[in-house]
């Protein structure tokens, strides 16, 4: 794998928006669940539908890494990368990151009412049928 790719739950609009705006700021490739390849499906976590996940040639990094290193990648962020680099050195900064990324998820529903798009697992083909 040579393209780091973010992989995200395409049945939610909030993750969508993200999904979507993560791929206008970034080469990221974004790939959703319903879409994983077999060898993308075997370097994720079993519980991988628990969080969004960043793949990449170094390694996976799950839940609030992922989305800290997708807004690493990005031009508003890029910049204090090297800030990023030392606050991942200490467990306190770890556990804030993780948790503030699970209380966002816990919470989607509500903040999708604010930024959400649909779903590709939702989008209806010209045929009428799911996607899926």
């Amino acid at each position: 794998m040579s393209e780091a790719t973010l992989v995200y739950d395409d049945d939610c609009g909030f993750c969508t928006w993200w999904a979507d705006f993560f791929d206008d700021r970034t080469d990221l490739r974004i790939v959703g669940f319903s879409d994983l390849s077999e060898d993308l499906l075997a370097r994720l976590p079993e519980d991988y539908e628990e969080c969004s996940h960043m793949v990449t040639d170094e390694g996976v990094y799950s839940c609030g890494a992922s989305i800290e290193e997708a807004f690493r990648r990005t031009e508003l962020v890029a910049p204090a990368g090297d800030a990023v680099g030392f606050l991942r050195q200490f467990e306190d900064y770890e556990r804030f990151r993780e948790r503030a990324y699970r209380w966002v998820a816990d919470n989607r529903g509500r903040l999708g009412t604010y930024l959400s798009k649909t779903p590709p697992a939702r989008r209806k083909s010209d045929d009428g049928y799911s996607s899926h």
